[in-house]
């Protein structure tokens, strides 16, 4: 992937030159990262859960995913979707794209990056991320929910723990490791999503972290389930 800059007013936007022109596809426009204008063509086709509005869009011949960046906590309160601006690289939805850049390149399962936005305003920022859809994906945390999740769904679980065990060979610290940023598409392949704040360090205690938070999000998800579909998923981990 080639990524590439351009600015239009306050808007600076990050995009791969190679495939942003394509047949079909709009280009990269500021208003393509807003909700609104997907909604104002009748393009939006579903809508994911979580904090942030992540959208599912008809682009062309393409499915896209436009997700908005928000703030959960008590700092909402004070701004919702606004963030300190520490310089053009550093914004969270250039660090994210290219994150994902460098890890599609790799062959990892993650979603291809489409661009990012973001939008100055003096001191601080709004920013939004666009990425292929992935056909057919259902969350894990969809799949664990019956009582006897872990012995039906066991193969699938080795391979989770395999795909982590991917991430982790390759130095990423997903520092949202859970069951609904795991996705299964339609031939039972695990991706992994929301890299927002990730990044790519040296082997160390955060791997144990990274599964020990995947652990208390399926007992949120499956509760008193989670040690036994952890079982299978540190199986194929360890077995990598």
């Amino acid at each position: 992937m080639r990524m590439m800059t351009s600015r239009k007013a306050n808007a600076h936007i990050l995009y791969d030159a190679q495939t942003a022109p394509q047949t079909g596809r709009p280009a990269l426009e500021p208003e393509h990262f807003t909700a609104g204008w997907w909604r104002s063509h009748e393009a939006v086709t579903g809508q994911a859960p979580g904090r942030g509005e992540s959208l599912f869009v008809c682009a062309g011949e393409q499915a896209w995913v436009l997700r908005q960046y928000r703030r959960g906590g008590a700092i909402a309160r004070l701004s919702a979707e606004h963030y300190v601006w520490t310089g053009l690289e550093r914004n969270r939805a250039f660090r994210e794209c290219r994150l994902l850049a460098t890890l599609f390149e790799r062959g990892l399962p993650v979603p291809q990056p489409i661009g990012a936005c973001a939008w100055r305003d003096g001191l601080f920022y709004r920013a939004a991320l666009i990425t292929r859809h992935i056909d057919g994906a259902r969350a894990l945390a969809t799949r664990v929910s019956s009582p006897d999740a872990a012995a039906c769904h066991e193969p699938l679980l080795i391979e989770c723990g395999r795909m982590i065990r991917r991430f982790h060979a390759e130095g990423l610290d997903h520092v949202d490791l859970n069951a609904r940023n795991i996705l299964i598409d339609a031939r039972d392949t695990p991706w992994l999503i929301d890299l927002d704040r990730c990044r790519l360090r040296a082997p160390g205690r955060w791997q144990a972290d990274n599964l020990a938070r995947l652990e208390r999000s399926l007992e949120k998800f499956a509760p008193g389930q989670a040690r036994a579909l952890m079982a299978p998923i540190n199986h194929g981990y360890q077995s990598s």
